[in-house]
Parts: structure tokens; sequence; C-alpha cells
């Protein structure tokens, strides 16, 4: 709500808004009263319990004194048997709360260690001192769960230096491609290759250093420009960033800030625009130099003209790299080296643009229903 406090306004949900919160307001209250109560009301009845204790001693034992039954010594020491008695009780009773609180972080670590542990690294880890981008997925099967399978089957073979475009519609597999190949999920079967080497015999820090990963939703952090862009390559000179800047078009609206490569963003990066945020992550991108670039839907929330600086940008970045590219406005990709269409998690066809467009299928359909609006979109079969 308060994040979205825009979006409530515009929408005229604020009593309910209000309503909302104080029920859940309520419900805090309610049960922070009555932990607060029973966690403050232990010591005293615990100190209750032990004062009768000592009472009902000093009683029974004066009793029993008059009736030379004992000695009054008999007493003293019955009373230092209750207090030695009472005292852990109370001191544990002191510290409930504490217990409380224990007892359900422990809930959580035991949550934390009990979950599944990741694979762990090769021994014998291989590594590419120049890798030039081959990749390939040889027969692979994957899903999030054991009993349903999402990617079955994939096979693609991509030439160093290639553009390869995915497309399809919601669900159907096209970023769960990309993080196998990422490996930030283990393969049911199969293998995935970088230049003939699986990539399970690779370190995971390795093989990601061989990634640039320019995604829709921007990730800049509080800190100034020159801080985020560097944040490509560790030990990057202010040069080097600034020449990564040039080549994403950014430097530019960068030296028209205030501060230039010192100004500061913040939290939410809210003090420039969409646009502009996706400039900088190229730009770090560029500054990072890798084999292997990735781009999901990195113009999809953009005005066409910061569009065109962007795919200035990519077009700059994706030279002699082998490319990645998750794309919904079919224009973007149409002279890629190579487009997959996917569907539940399948490749139902692949081919260039024309190859597609000439074989009149799924592709074909979807392209000409982004500019006339009428194609009907016939849901195809995974084979």
């Amino acid at each position: 709500m308060y994040t979205g406090h825009k979006i409530v306004k515009a929408f005229g949900h604020e009593n309910r808004s209000v309503a909302e919160f104080n029920e859940m307001n309520e419900k805090l209250y309610e049960s922070g009263w009555r932990a607060q109560f029973v966690s403050g009301i232990i010591m005293p009845i615990m100190s209750l319990i032990g004062n009768i204790g000592y009472v009902f001693v000093s009683i029974v034992g004066g009793i029993l004194v008059t009736k030379r039954a004992i000695e009054f010594g008999d007493i003293l020491a019955f009373i230092q048997y209750t207090r030695q008695f009472t005292m852990p009780i109370t001191q544990l009773a002191n510290i409930s709360n504490v217990i409380q609180s224990t007892i359900a972080s422990a809930e959580r670590v035991f949550e934390l260690l009990d979950e599944e542990e990741q694979v762990p690294e090769a021994n014998d880890a291989k590594s590419i001192a120049s890798p030039r981008g081959a990749v390939r997925f040889d027969n692979v099967k994957f899903g999030y769960s054991a009993d349903t399978v999402l990617i079955d089957h994939m096979n693609i073979d991509v030439k160093p230096g290639q553009t390869v475009a995915i497309v399809g519609p919601t669900g159907a597999g096209k970023t769960t491609l990309i993080n196998l190949l990422m490996r930030f999920y283990e393969l049911h079967d199969g293998r995935i290759t970088i230049d003939g080497v699986p990539i399970e015999d690779m370190r995971r820090s390795g093989l990601r250093r061989m990634f640039g990963m320019v995604l829709q939703d921007t990730w800049l952090f509080n800190g100034t420009i020159l801080d985020n862009i560097a944040y490509g390559r560790e030990g990057a000179t202010e040069d080097e960033v600034v020449s990564a800047a040039r080549a994403a078009h950014a430097d530019h609206f960068i030296r028209t800030l205030p501060d230039g490569y010192e100004t500061v963003l913040n939290e939410e990066a809210s003090n420039i625009s969409q646009g502009q945020k996706q400039l900088l992550t190229i730009a770090r991108a560029i500054l990072a130099d890798p084999s292997i670039l990735i781009l999901d839907e990195a113009t999809s929330s953009v005005d066409t003209r910061t569009e065109v600086y962007i795919q200035k940008a990519m077009n700059e970045l994706m030279e002699g790299r082998t490319s990645f590219v998750i794309a919904h406005r079919l224009s973007t990709i149409r002279d890629a080296d190579l487009i997959l269409v996917m569907n539940k998690g399948s490749i139902i066809e692949q081919g260039t643009h024309e190859e597609l467009l000439a074989a009149g299928g799924f592709y074909a359909d979807l392209y000409n229903s982004q500019f006339t609006g009428k194609a009907s979109l016939s849901e195809p079969s995974a084979g």
C-alpha cells in the first residue's frame, strides 16, 4: 500500500485500504497484547507462588515448633530449600518470552536446513579461457517438479556470434530456457554445452562470468551512476565506464544531470526515467564485455524514441557475440540469425524470419496479429 499509494489514490481505494490496514493492525495488536500480557504475568505469578510457599512453611513450621516436634533452625532450613527450589523456575519464567521467540526462529532455521542442497561443484572443474560462444542443448529435459515436465527433448545448436531470438506466449518456457543455460536450475536429463564443455563440469561462477544480461526489470542500486555502471566489471576505471556509457548512448543524458556521473540514484532509482535506467544497464553489460549476451524484453517499457537509442546500443553490444533475445515485439528480432518459437516447453518452429513467415505457421500468425490485429491465433500442438 505504501509503495503503490499513487495507484490506491487513483482508483479511490483509500477507505478500503485504511480498513484493511486497521484489520491487520488490530490482529497484530491483539496478538502483541496477549503475548506481552502472558510474558508479564508469569513473573508475578511465580513470585506469588514462592511467597505462598514461604507463608506455608512459616505457619506449619511455627505450629510444629510450639509442639516441640522440630527446632527453629529446621524452619530456616526449609525456607532455604523452598527458595532454592523456586529460583530456577522463576528464572525460567523470566525468559519465557525469549524462549517463545527462540522456538519461532528455530522453525525458520530448520525449514532452511531442510531445503534441498545445491548440487556440489565438480572437483576437477573445467574452465574455458577464451569462450567462443558455441551453445548446444542436447535432448534437454526439465520440470520444476519430478511429475511435471516443462521442457522435453529440447535440441538447439547455436553457432558462435549468432543472434538467437526466442518468442512464444506467456508461460511457454522462454525464461526457463535462459535459467537452465546459466545453471540456476539443474537438468533432469540431457545436457547443455558451451564450446563443447558441459555446464555441469564448470564452476558456476566461471560459467556465469561468460554471460551479460539486460533484463526488462532494470536493477540499479543506491549509489552514483559511475558505481552502478562500474558494477559490470571489478576494477574498471572511470575512463572505461565513460567509454561504455558512450557505446550505450547514455553519456549525453548523464552529462546533462546536475552532478553527471556522480549523480546519486535513490533506492528505487526513480530520479531518472525508465529508458535512462535501461541505457545504464546496457552500459554495464558493455563494460562487462561478456562472451554470451542475454536480452530479456529490454525495450518493452520505453517510448519509441528511446527504443531507437536502446536498439542501437544493443546492436553494438551484440556485435560479434552469441546473443539470446527474448522478445514479444517481433519487429525487433526480424534480423536474428535463428528464431525459436516456443509453446508449452517445446520448440514448435525454428528458422529465420523469412522462413517462418513463408511456412505460415504459429509465428506467421503471431507476427501478422501484431500489425493487423485480425489474425486468429491457433493453439499448436507441442510436436
